[in-house]
């Protein structure tokens, strides 16, 4: 199965520090290796120094040289070799022996003429009495060999050593050989390895990957999250907060459109029926320009409209309290009694219309916010305290503070109230309190009620002064908090 980008990414994020990590360690390796091949061939030159004094030492004066009068032999003094004797100390005698061939030495005088030793080992005259080293090749085998000019019994001559295997020239056979290969080899079969670790892992992911492209964009139901890698349920879960709050906001959507379509037919049958009750009246006028209507059928149809446009704003402000989230926009700092007395001016009109006397009481509070959602809010409660309130009554708007850190907004009427029992019910939609006069549709308080809870606060349901009316609270954090 082709991996999907994403998880593709996820992939090469996992395996190239993996991968990167294996041939550091190949390197590491190799590194390590030609460090202890040179020292391997340091301390063969150091095992080839500590002997060569004891080769200096073992070239002595031979007795044939002396030629007593008359006796012993007298030497063939064109022989080089002639007065020379080599006597191989103890532990260069072990020193060759162990070797098993692999090892040699050397004797020359000083004009490089061979006096003792192997003869396939080439002639070195040092430039100076500092011991002098060289590599060389017989028999298919490296050899090291050191050189020395010393002082012995029989006069100056040259010694030399030589052993087999230098590490400085093999070792990167030996590193290919040894290390090089059978750390490629392993990096390869790790690599495979880890692949396939890798896919098994994001397993889980690509399968729920699949199981979210296979849904329909109806099918909103949680993701199950004891099927999932306990690295990948976080995950899950905010999936699954997601789709309870789409969930959420379709629902609201659906019903909010169905609210809208049983509350709107109402108005819009009543208006549609009276228009067409005047296009009859027209047609029979026989082509007259102009026809008389009654006033209150006249005032029938203004009203019909303003409570058909008061219910389409209302609705519309209900639709936006439902997918309300304050955290997509900044909070504002908002001066409570400048609010109030905004929302007073306003509502001037709708209350004189009534004889009702709207009045305020404020002191300078301020919290934060969306100002035109509190405006919203506020405007919501005092319209309804006017429509329930009857004629002659009172409504009071009030902001204040209970401490530093709280303050509020408050609207008092003087109205019928709303009984304890139903002050839960009365902030579901469309709802009214049986009995109850006026011409509210049941929104108000849920449209304030929402925005309230999108604050992080909610209505305070209490009986107005002198246990008459209804007083509605918000609390809300100042602004000082």
């Amino acid at each position: 199965m082709p991996l999907a980008p994403g998880i593709a990414g996820l992939q090469r994020r996992l395996l190239v520090p993996l991968l990167l990590a294996l041939l550091f360690t190949v390197a590491i390796s190799v590194l390590v290796n030609q460090r202890s091949a040179g020292d391997a061939a340091l301390e063969q030159d150091q095992r080839l120094l500590r002997l060569l004094p004891l080769m200096a030492g073992s070239v002595v004066k031979s007795p044939t040289a002396r030629r007593p009068d008359n006796e012993g032999p007298t030497p063939n003094l064109d022989d080089p070799r002639a007065g020379i004797l080599v006597l191989l100390a103890p532990p260069l005698a072990e020193f060759l022996e162990g070797a098993q061939g692999a090892a040699g030495y050397g004797v020359l005088n000083a004009l490089g003429e061979r006096l003792s030793g192997d003869a396939w080992l080439p002639v070195v005259l040092p430039s100076s009495n500092e011991p002098e080293f060289q590599s060389l090749e017989h028999g298919g085998m490296t050899y090291r060999l050191v050189a020395q000019r010393v002082q012995t019994d029989a006069g100056e001559v040259v010694v030399m050593l030589a052993a087999a295997t230098d590490g400085r020239q093999r070792w990167l056979q030996n590193v290919l050989e040894r290390v090089l290969l059978p750390n490629l080899l392993l990096f390869f079969v790790a690599a495979g390895l880890l692949l396939w670790g890798v896919n098994r892992a994001l397993r889980p992911l690509m399968e729920l990957r699949q199981a979210v492209e296979n849904r329909s964009p109806r099918d909103l139901s949680p993701i199950e999250v004891r099927s999932a890698p306990l690295e990948v349920r976080p995950l899950v879960e905010a999936l699954n907060r997601l789709f309870d709050l789409v969930n959420a906001q379709t629902q609201a959507q659906r019903r909010f459109v169905a609210d809208a379509a049983h509350q709107l037919r109402t108005p819009l049958a009543g208006v549609q029926a009276q228009v067409e009750a005047w296009a009859q009246a027209a047609r029979r006028l026989d082509g007259r320009d102009t026809i008389s209507l009654p006033v209150d059928q006249v005032r029938r149809l203004r009203d019909a409209a303003r409570r058909t446009s008061q219910l389409a704003n209302q609705l519309l402000a209900l639709s936006r309290t439902d997918t309300l989230r304050l955290d997509d926009q900044p909070p504002e700092q908002i001066d409570l009694e400048a609010l109030c007395e905004d929302v007073l001016a306003q509502q001037l009109d709708a209350a004189t219309a009534k004889f009702i006397d709207i009045g305020l009481q404020t002191v300078p509070t301020q919290t934060r916010g969306q100002g035109w959602l509190l405006r919203e809010l506020l405007i919501n409660l005092v319209d309804n305290a006017i429509k329930y309130t009857p004629r002659g009554g009172h409504v009071t708007l009030r902001c204040g503070a209970d401490s530093p850190r709280q303050v509020w907004l408050e609207v008092e009427d003087n109205g019928p109230g709303i009984a304890p029992s139903e002050r839960g019910r009365v902030l579901q939609r469309f709802y009214r309190v049986p009995g109850t006069q006026g011409e509210g549709n049941g929104l108000g308080l849920a449209i304030a009620d929402g925005i309230a809870r999108a604050h992080g606060t909610q209505l305070q349901f209490d009986v107005g002064s002198g246990g008459v009316g209804l007083r509605v609270r918000v609390s809300f954090q100042s602004a000082m908090a």
